[in-house]
């Protein structure tokens, strides 16, 4: 089995436009094709660069509401934007999941110039997740999903 899933796909927005929202955690609520988030703590609502952290408030079946904070790996203006998520606080869930080391896998968005729109590819890879017991929960999102959340970004840039 794979260690990642990645979605490549060729949109209408520019590169800016993608990255001017993909760079606003606060607007992710809005194309998240998992219907996992919730929205963002106060502080969060801009990433500049790498080492920029943001907790997004987030909910699913199993877990019910929880909170994720995201490190970010890869900032290259207009062109590319990642994040490391992890428990927050890591004890978080210990009723749920027990021990769970709930790290170690990341989102990253590259966007490359095509004609008048762009080449998007999202990454999502999980294979520094070191907790075994974690490692079963992936892939946590679809590839369908991905895709959802690359064309709701596309039609909100345009």
């Amino acid at each position: 089995m794979s260690d990642q899933q990645t979605v490549t796909k060729t949109v209408d927005a520019s590169p800016e436009q993608m990255f001017a929202l993909l760079s606003r955690p606060e607007r992710h609520t809005e194309f998240d094709g998992a219907g996992m988030l919730r929205g963002v703590e106060p502080g969060g609502e801009q990433v500049t660069g790498t080492g920029d952290e943001f907790v997004m408030n987030m909910e699913n079946d199993a877990l019910g509401p929880y909170q994720m904070r995201n490190v970010v790996t890869s900032y290259e203006e207009n062109r590319k934007i990642g994040w490391a998520p992890s428990m927050y606080p890591m004890d978080a869930q210990k009723d749920k999941i027990g021990d769970v080391r709930a790290t170690g896998h990341t989102w990253t968005w590259e966007l490359e110039p095509a004609g008048s729109g762009t080449k998007v590819t999202q990454v999502y890879d999980w294979s520094g997740v070191q907790d075994q017991d974690f490692r079963g929960f992936f892939p946590m999102v679809s590839e369908d999903q991905m895709s959802a959340t690359i064309d709701k970004v596309a039609n909100a840039a345009t």
